[in-house]
């Protein structure tokens, strides 16, 4: 989708203020925000795809002035609200105040902890050959999907270069929206800075960038 957060190559917005010795967490609340994230998750409420669409459609004027896991936050609210997991009346007391919906793999215990902080495998078998090869001169499509997906605004309707097939993996867009897991070839893909900027970006730039088969067609 076309949002505040796909920031890529956009101006306007001040370099990156590294801090030194950042953090884990800046305070107790959002480390208490991961773990709901993460334990919803895991009794499967949603899935990472889903997620990141809910963060994805906070308002711009929210997302700009929302610290990161503040997003997480707003997002997961959003997220349960929607599927129905938890009901306004709930918001507005603090606690359960509402009949709790059934999950599946259900409530979040103690000894799965440990099993939910592993990252989680995507690869999955390929359903047809792979369209693409190292080599192969290819377009970004220029797409404009209203829900999720994970090529980069600024490199749509630009052609780059495939540098490694991945595999096939599950499909993010279709995730997101509870269709399957549609798996598709992944690769990565170089683009020359002066073909993403213009003749005055620095000529030794070059952006790579993991793109989906679906998201690309032959140059």
């Amino acid at each position: 989708m076309n949002g505040v957060h796909d920031m890529g190559g956009m101006d306007g917005f001040g370099k990156v203020e590294a801090e030194p010795n950042e953090p884990v967490f800046h305070a107790e609340w959002e480390a208490r925000v991961l773990a709901m994230v993460r334990a919803m998750g895991a009794a499967g409420a949603f899935n990472i795809d889903t997620s990141r669409f809910y963060r994805e459609t906070l308002p711009p004027d929210v997302y700009l002035a929302s610290s990161y896991y503040k997003k997480w936050f707003l997002g997961l609210e959003d997220m349960l609200l929607d599927k129905g997991i938890i009901a306004r009346d709930d918001l507005a007391a603090g606690h359960a105040v509402t009949p709790a919906k059934p999950l599946t793999p259900g409530k979040l215990t103690a000894d799965n902890v440990e099993r939910t902080m592993v990252r989680g495998k995507f690869g999955r078998p390929a359903p047809s050959p792979a369209k693409f090869k190292a080599g192969d001169r290819v377009r970004a499509k220029n797409m404009h999907p209203v829900t999720h997906t994970r090529l980069p605004r600024y490199v749509r309707g630009h052609i780059g270069i495939i540098e490694r097939d991945h595999g096939c993996h599950v499909f993010p867009d279709s995730a997101a929206q509870d269709a399957g897991e549609n798996p598709q070839w992944l690769y990565t893909v170089v683009f020359e800075g002066t073909e993403l900027w213009g003749p005055d970006t620095d000529p030794t730039l070059k952006v790579s960038i993991d793109a989906f088969e679906p998201y690309l067609e032959p140059a």
